[in-house]
């Protein structure tokens, strides 16, 4: 039986409560009309006995406390899904504004998802390639993983995010299909323009399903739009046997909304004023990466997020990194001196690589090759500690060959062009030119084997003019 409420027992900026209610569930959806005839959407967020707190989408100006009509509708949240998403440009709860017309749906899904079984969970195995050399070599994305890029405000994570959408591929596999589902949340109107015209001029929106939450848009559908990008994401994956990469841009905007979602409710805040469940809420997202046994496809995660001031310690960026599997941290000294992308080689990992790539997967030296650049760069640091003490003049040989490898692993390596996609050849076989700027007893996390057929010094000369 169906059940309409005539009026409300109070306002309280974006939520109504109403008393009385029965057989109601959490995050049912509402259906609200005005006295003027126009209808407004909500979502029951707190139950306190026969009391219902309802979230109210575009806001609750205008609303009457005596003749506001509320019915239940007995369903959560849905989306309707096909294969038609695909190319399509959705507003942050997957209504088309794109001008294209409504989805004609093969079901409707909540938006919640189901979460997958421990016990039904495949290892991930092979990789995304991004066609950007400092992720592809050194902190490999792997199907099914997820993998956050820690970025600062004023920093390029919007344009890499454009690039990993534009150049990402896997390899060529039969029956293999791949697509990326897109999320962002609380852009600016130009931003959401810049992504759009971006995918759009480059061809690849035709495997792209966009959601764009704008800034000015109700915090309700800013909590929202993951939910309906990660749905989107099952279904293709594991209905449709596609392999789908989710990049979702800013996570910190989207923990913003919550905290002010949260405030909204009276709940008693955590740390930095956010909930106390904000681990459990973003491991909600997170956890729905990943391949299940029976079926083809994967969904893989790329959460974009601004730590505020820089602070890796931040209670976002610090509780997504206890959830992930590694992370792609920008650095701002890079940034400043004009490298794109300004990938931090040293603090930024990916924990499932390694059985990801060689042979089969990449190429059988990848795992060597990554081992001795990180480890070449690290004392690349040491070397630079030393000469801001000492002076560079003053310096070993060796030391002054590790500032030299350096500079060019800096410009040649981790910098390149916003439109330019690698190869992971064309990656490792750098990798080995600038390896070959280094005497060759100091790589030492290289075997013999692969030194005799890659270390070629002459190759470097090419290198050393620049």
């Amino acid at each position: 039986m169906s059940l309409e409420y005539v009026g409300l027992k109070e306002i309280n900026g974006p939520l109504i409560a109403l008393d009385g209610v029965k057989d109601t569930a959490f995050e049912e959806m509402v259906d609200i009309a005005l006295d003027d005839g126009t209808h407004r959407t909500g979502r029951v967020i707190q139950i306190e006995g026969e009391k219902a707190i309802i979230q109210v989408f575009e806001g609750t100006q205008s609303i009457s406390l005596t003749n506001t009509h509320t019915h239940f509708e007995g369903r959560p949240m849905e989306i309707a899904l096909s294969k038609e998403v695909l190319g399509r440009i959705f507003d942050g709860v997957g209504r088309p504004i794109d001008g294209l017309g409504e989805i004609f749906p093969e079901q409707r899904r909540d938006i919640n998802g189901n979460p997958i079984n421990p016990v039904s969970r495949i290892y991930p195995r092979n990789y995304i390639r991004t066609g950007i050399s400092s992720i592809d070599a050194l902190m490999t994305l792997i199907r099914g993983q997820k993998l956050p890029i820690f970025s600062g405000s004023g920093m390029p994570h919007n344009e890499l995010a454009v690039q990993i959408v534009r150049q990402s591929q896997i390899a060529a596999e039969e029956g293999s299909e791949f697509a990326i589902v897109f999320a962002a949340m609380g852009v600016k109107n130009d931003v959401a323009d810049y992504f759009r015209r971006s995918f759009e001029e480059s061809g690849v929106l035709q495997r792209v399903v966009m959601f764009l939450n704008l800034s000015n848009d109700p915090i309700i559908e800013r909590i929202l739009t993951p939910r309906c990008a990660l749905t989107v994401a099952e279904y293709l994956a594991f209905e449709k046997d596609m392999h789908i990469l989710v990049v979702m841009t800013d996570m910190t905007s989207y923990a913003e909304a919550l905290r002010e979602f949260s405030s909204s409710k009276g709940e008693i805040p955590g740390r930095k004023g956010f909930p106390g469940y904000l681990y459990s809420d973003l491991a909600s997202l997170y956890e729905r990466a990943g391949m299940i046994k029976g079926r083809k496809g994967s969904v893989t995660q790329i959460p974009v997020l601004t730590m505020p001031n820089d602070d890796i310690t931040h209670p976002i960026p610090d509780l997504t990194g206890y959830i992930t599997e590694g992370q792609i941290v920008l650095d701002r000294n890079l940034d400043q001196t004009g490298i794109y992308p300004p990938v931090g080689i040293l603090p930024s990992l990916s924990r499932l690589m390694k059985d990801g790539i060689g042979e089969g997967f990449t190429r059988g030296d990848h795992s060597a090759v990554s081992n001795q650049l990180f480890a070449s760069y690290a004392k690349v640091q040491d070397a630079r500690s030393l000469a801001s003490v000492i002076g560079e003049e003053e310096l070993s040989a060796v030391d002054k060959k590790y500032l030299e490898f350096g500079r060019k692993f800096e410009k040649f390596f981790v910098g390149q062009s916003a439109n330019e996609n690698r190869t992971i050849d064309y990656t490792l076989d750098l990798g080995w030119k600038l390896l070959s700027l280094l005497p060759k007893e100091e790589l030492d996390r290289v075997d013999s084997k692969l030194l005799d057929k890659f270390y070629k010094p002459e190759s470097a000369e090419e290198l050393k003019g620049e």
